[in-house]
């Protein structure tokens, strides 16, 4: 059986995806890259190579060294970071992939490719968003990520290669740290309730963005991989979702279990801006039409699992030390 390789491997949903596949598939079938030198699981149970996206040779010697039939391409900078380094972001975001689908075409490698809600724009309809309608996004990151899409439906066309790819929204995780998206809110709010009992967020109160709890995100990347080509019409990429709340209504959630939980919204003009041109929900009956996608956890099923889990990480992490800050990823 070829190996997999996942790019951006330390990095948001990379530094999940990897452990997730390697128990799907096994530890040897899995092999990391990013352009850091890990530590800690990703480097002791399985095979790590360093490899920068942005240097084609690296990828084709980790695909020809280890036999990769598959590539997940997480490798890029997130919404916020790519509106203050925006050639950078393009730098990465288009030719990073450009490298890897070259790559994979020479070798007959399948791509996934996650995109993202922020390939949507202001004229985007921002309620029940269309899987095809209009993506003018007004961010360096929506255009990578539009960009993107057409070009792997591009590879798809021209050169038969097997290319994915999922419109993930915000991701919610008890794992990897915020790393620079316009939701990241999401997750920091929660390493506040429990640390300071307080969260000021960066968006207005009523900022309703779609959010998904990172292990449907996971099932959502396996289980499109795994589908039978035969059914997919739509293969960059698919909306996917599971709720659609704001801060007030996450905060609300987490007052739930924490009484004493505040928020105060302070918004930063950048990601505001960000967070008023994507979708407020989106649909995503062509997912669940063509390969079966269903999500799992809603508001109140992530609230719970979020502290839960991350009371019990903080508290390590307390004695040990803190956690790795998230890296270059996609999301």
């Amino acid at each position: 059986m070829q190996r997999i390789l996942v790019t951006g491997a330390l990095g948001q949903i990379g530094s999940e995806l990897v452990p997730s596949l390697r128990a799907r598939y096994g530890a040897d079938g899995v092999v990391a890259s990013d352009v850091r030198v890990p530590a800690g699981p990703v480097e002791d149970e399985g095979p790590f190579v360093y490899a920068d996206c942005l240097h084609i040779r690296q990828i084709d010697d980790a695909v020809r060294r280890f036999d990769v039939g598959t590539i997940y391409h997480l490798a890029a900078l997130l919404s916020a970071v790519a509106e203050e380094r925006p050639r950078a972001a393009w730098d990465l975001n288009m030719g990073g992939l450009y490298r890897v689908l070259e790559v994979a075409r020479e070798h007959g490698c399948a791509v996934f490719l996650p995109s993202s809600i922020g390939a949507f724009g202001p004229g985007t309809p921002r309620i029940a968003t269309p899987q095809d309608t209009i993506q003018r996004p007004s961010t360096m990151y929506g255009i990578t990520k539009v960009s993107s899409e057409l070009l792997c439906d591009y590879y798809h066309r021209r050169f038969a290669l097997d290319t994915r790819g999922l419109r993930l929204p915000g991701l919610i995780s008890h794992v990897a740290l915020p790393g620079g998206g316009t939701t990241d809110y999401a997750v920091q709010i929660f390493h506040d309730a429990i640390r300071f009992g307080r969260h000021i967020c960066y968006l207005r109160e009523d900022t309703k963005l779609d959010m998904m709890y990172m292990a449907d995100a996971l099932r959502a990347i396996e289980e499109l991989m795994e589908a039978d080509p035969s059914r997919l019409r739509h293969r960059n990429a698919f909306n996917v979702t599971s709720m659609a709340v704001t801060p007030a209504e996450l905060a609300a959630e987490i007052q739930r279990h924490r009484p004493g939980f505040t928020l105060d919204c302070e918004p930063d003009p950048v990601r505001q801006a960000i967070a008023d041109s994507w979708p407020q929900s989106i649909d995503d009956s062509a997912a669940r039409e063509e390969w079966g996608w269903a999500p799992r956890y809603d508001l109140a099923a992530t609230t719970r699992e979020m502290l839960a889990q991350l009371e019990t990480r903080l508290a390590a992490e307390a004695s040990s030390g803190p956690a790795p800050r998230a890296g270059r990823d996609a999301g």
